[in-house]
């Protein structure tokens, strides 16, 4: 009975994620669509958490539902302007069709090669985790990406760094070291205000949670350093705060903090005479939780950057 039971949640699920990814793709406005692949994102957060992959559903939640959701919405509204222009404008049946078969072949392609997967399937998940013990940590995710993937961690947040000076290097000349974004209009009466006050004291503390929770279950510095931006671009979008000039030395600081962390606890590795980002096991726990403490303000801070864009204010914020 709980076998069949599951087996309908779980069709369910697939239809309504058709459903709504149909309704996303058809709908006419930018909002609409916007709402739509957020409904979609926390949909498919839940399938996730149906298949037992509670890390890759928190991360769908905050980054692909979440934060994303918070940058298309911005995005929409920007171009709310020049929609009205656009209605009535239809893609050719020839171009819609070609689209439509193409999806379909890729996704016939995606289903032939999981089923002609060998079962059980070759795995080296045992190996990577073999050392998870001298680590402390309970979470095999979280023990394997600071440990057994150490370095490639390290480089997936100087990507980050790298990113938001691209993103800044876009910044008219006479604007640089101004503040990214535009000022937001926000009804101080409005439900936005309301939920800007509600929920970031909320976000918060969660955000802070997975942060320490992530070291023996699921969760971790990127999941929660995602919901802190999400909090924070909320109060911005209610105009309760500003983004901060980018030459302030705060900013800067924190924005290196993640990877000078790392940086600096692989040297001392090296310098005890073991190997770089190598942690002596009776404080590796401690170690990886303070590396992980600087990383997650680095993600909050590089991801709510990102999504605000390069400088388009000066930097005085009387102006």
């Amino acid at each position: 009975m709980a076998a069949g039971a599951g087996f309908l949640l779980d069709l369910g699920f697939g239809l309504l994620l058709l459903a709504v990814a149909t309704f996303a793709l058809r709908t006419r406005t930018t909002y609409a669509a916007v709402v739509g692949f957020v409904a979609f994102g926390v949909l498919l957060a839940l399938v996730w958490f149906r298949l037992g992959a509670a890390d890759v559903a928190i991360t769908e939640a905050a980054i692909g539902s979440g934060l994303t959701g918070l940058l298309l919405l911005n995005a929409s509204a920007m171009l709310r302007h020049t929609e009205s222009a656009a209605v009535g404008l239809q893609t050719r049946l020839p171009v819609r069709a070609a689209a439509f078969v193409a999806a379909a072949a890729v996704a016939a392609g995606l289903a032939v090669a999981v089923l002609a997967l060998p079962s059980p399937a070759p795995t080296l998940a045992p190996m990577a985790v073999a050392g998870a013990p001298a680590t402390g940590l309970g979470n095999p995710v979280a023990a394997t990406l600071m440990a057994f993937r150490a370095t490639d961690t390290l480089l997936e947040k100087v990507v980050l760094l790298l990113a938001i000076i691209g993103i800044w290097s876009l910044a008219r000349d006479e604007l640089w070291g101004g503040r990214p974004g535009r000022r937001h209009e926000a009804d101080p009466k409005g439900t936005l205000v309301f939920f800007a006050r509600l929920l970031p004291p909320v976000g918060i503390v969660f955000g802070v949670y997975l942060l320490f929770v992530g070291a023996d279950h699921p969760g971790g510095a990127f999941q929660g350093g995602t919901i802190l931006a999400a909090m924070w671009l909320l109060a911005i979008m209610a105009r309760l705060s500003d983004t901060p000039a980018i030459d302030g030395r705060w900013l800067r600081f924190w924005l290196i903090a993640g990877p000078a962390a790392f940086v600096l606890v692989g040297l001392a590795g090296l310098a005890l005479g073991e190997a770089f980002l190598a942690y002596p096991q009776p404080f590796a726990k401690p170690i990886i939780l303070g590396i992980e403490l600087a990383k997650i303000v680095t993600v909050a801070v590089t991801l709510a950057m990102l999504v605000a864009g390069p400088p388009e204010r000066p930097g005085n914020p009387h102006r």
